[in-house]
């Protein structure tokens, strides 16, 4: 291998001239700069209390979504009417989640990038639990015949949660293959924009069903929320509030934030919580649980924060030993796919959003592997889900401008911490169930609208007539019935199949602009070894073995580009305006 280095001394008066223009280059765009400049970037170290109010902040944006999935779950494991159990579920996946995004920022991906539940995986759940194996009796839904700490009842729950436990499991193993093995690099080669756009829209999507039962518990206070919700994120996101924060150069002082852009869920969720409570305390809804608007009451949990246990530590098998449903692997085996597609955009933006070069893929490889290690953690300890980057908080990295990731670390601890502590997530069970591309081109609509529609209307259909698949293999049915019941994969099975097969350029499908966006390979420079490589000279120990270049998820070597044993000068003809060297350095 040879490499070449020109050092060359020029005239002064060409000196002159660059040095001028590269002042007014600097001055014209030092606004621009000045507009974009992190306070603290990837590898900075903020202030100790500033990294815990700036890891609160992260926390209460991921609340929404972390909260939200055990009070969904709890429908399809019979724990409507069991407050105390869907507090322990509330706590084991802050815990969980607290735990995942440690080991993300450490030995994962090494970015900013909180970890926490995830929707895509719960679609399939819910698919899963509504087969008629595992559909709830009638009479867990009748809380005067709830008795939560019988033996029949706890079975019923817990032998749902364990099926959950074992499928989630064993899907989480592919992930953490894929990642470790690099071969998530290989399946982004066929995987464009169309594949991802009714693959990540149905996940929301798919759960109207279910948000359509809860609202309609109380129409006034859903319609309220969803107005606020609307209100604080549309209307609102561009009026900052005083907020007070702190800066090397100014010190502790009042900035403006927008705080309506970074906590609209969690502001419209908290306002109408608030209402429901005062009017639940001046008994202005009413307390006939035969009455419209009964369940709108926040008292209807009784005492769950008077039982539940100060302390409590979640760990794997809690809820006895998993078990493992074919159907539900395979369901959820989609959302895993789905999961690990949305993260590598994730890592991209989040790099970009704190002053970190592009993700190598050593990186991105030791990323996916360890949202699988966390699957599978989250699926031993019994969340009945994932875990996930959350897309959120990498939104509100370039608005607080707090790139750190000592700040995520920080929101981890303070998840663990509340995780254990069981009574702060006792409190959120209280909450009532009513509050909660080139599109130019024929190609692409058509492709985008039938993965659309067919992501709609397949599972629909399957679900009001459940019998129509019988071959005579009950595990063939039930694998059939939730890949068909699960809005995400028939919308990102018919737009990855319609997007291979359908003649269209590159461009046309949008993979050039999606590849531009996602290339460039960044590990040998030395930004990037400072921020992805692994902590404690694990990065230093590898690389002394030249074995472990050959390991996907190892950061690759990185020889010297200069050895001064093989250096030989060679002059170049005269040049009256400058002298010139060639070093030439052999390996």
């Amino acid at each position: 291998m040879s490499l070449a280095v020109r050092l060359s001394s020029v005239t002064s008066t060409t000196t002159t001239e660059k040095s001028e223009k590269s002042e007014f280059s600097s001055s014209s765009s030092s606004s621009g700069d000045d507009r974009n400049k992190l306070a603290y970037c990837v590898t900075d170290t903020p202030p100790w209390y500033l990294c815990i109010v700036l890891g609160i902040q992260h926390c209460l944006t991921a609340f929404g979504g972390i909260i939200a999935i055990p009070l969904i779950l709890s429908q399809g494991l019979c724990l409507q009417h069991d407050s105390l159990t869907q507090s322990h579920l509330i706590s084991t996946i802050f815990f969980v989640s607290g735990v995942c995004t440690l080991l993300q920022v450490f030995f994962g991906v090494r970015l900013p990038i909180l970890q926490g539940g995830t929707f895509t995986l719960l679609a399939p759940t819910m698919a899963m639990l509504s087969t008629e194996e595992w559909k709830c009796p009638e009479w867990t839904r009748n809380a005067s015949l709830v008795n939560t700490s019988s033996p029949v009842f706890i079975e019923v729950w817990q032998s749902r949660m364990r099926a959950l436990q074992g499928s989630i499991m064993v899907a989480s193993v592919f992930q953490v293959l894929v990642g470790f093995s690099g071969l998530i690099g290989f399946f982004m080669r066929f995987i464009g924009p169309l594949t991802i756009a009714p693959t990540i829209s149905l996940i929301g999507l798919s759960l109207f069903d279910s948000a359509g039962t809860s609202a309609g518990n109380h129409w006034g206070i859903s319609s309220m929320t969803t107005v606020l919700i609307i209100v604080f994120s549309q209307y609102l996101r561009r009026v900052a509030v005083p907020f007070p924060t702190y800066s090397r150069e100014k010190k502790l002082h009042t900035t403006r934030i927008y705080v309506f852009q970074i906590l609209p869920v969690l502001l419209g969720i908290t306002v109408s919580w608030l209402v429901c409570y005062i009017l639940t305390v001046c008994e202005v809804l009413p307390s006939n649980p035969d009455t419209y608007g009964h369940l709108a009451r926040t008292d209807l949990k009784g005492d769950v924060v008077g039982q539940a246990p100060w302390v409590t530590f979640p760990y794997p098998g809690q809820w006895g030993l998993p078990t493992v449903s074919l159907a539900g692997v395979f369901g959820i085996l989609a959302g895993v796919i789905s999961s690990m597609i949305e993260s590598v955009g994730d890592y991209h933006a989040c790099a970009r959003l704190s002053g970190a070069p592009p993700p190598p893929k050593h990186a991105i490889n030791r990323g996916i592997g360890i949202e699988g290690l966390g699957c599978l953690l989250a699926g031993a300890c019994g969340t009945g889900n994932g875990t996930t980057s959350y897309s959120e908080n990498i939104g509100a990295l370039g608005i607080t401008k707090v790139g750190s990731r000592m700040v995520i670390v920080a929101s981890g601890v303070l998840m663990v911490v509340m995780g254990v502590f069981g009574k702060i997530c006792a409190i959120f069970t209280t909450i009532p169930t009513p509050v909660y591309t080139d599109m130019n081109s024929s190609r692409n609509i058509f492709i985008f609208g039938f993965s659309m529609f067919s992501g709609l209307v397949i599972p629909n259909w399957i679900i009001k007539n459940p019998n129509v698949i019988a071959t005579g293999a009950v595990e063939f049915d039930q694998v059939v019935q939730v890949l068909l019941t699960t809005s995400m994969f028939i919308g990102g099975f018919f737009g990855f199949i319609l997007d291979n097969t359908i003649p269209g350029s590159k461009v046309e499908r949008g993979i050039v602009a999606w590849n531009r966006t996602h290339q460039g390979d960044s590990s040998a420079t030395l930004d990037s070894g400072e921020v992805y490589d692994l902590p404690f000279g694990i990065s230093s120990f590898l690389q002394a073995y030249s074995c472990t270049g050959y390991v996907p998820f190892c950061p690759p070597r990185t020889p010297s580009l200069l050895d001064t044993d093989h250096v030989e000068v060679k002059p170049l003809p005269a040049d009256p305006g400058s002298a010139h060297v060639i070093a030439a350095a052999n390996f």
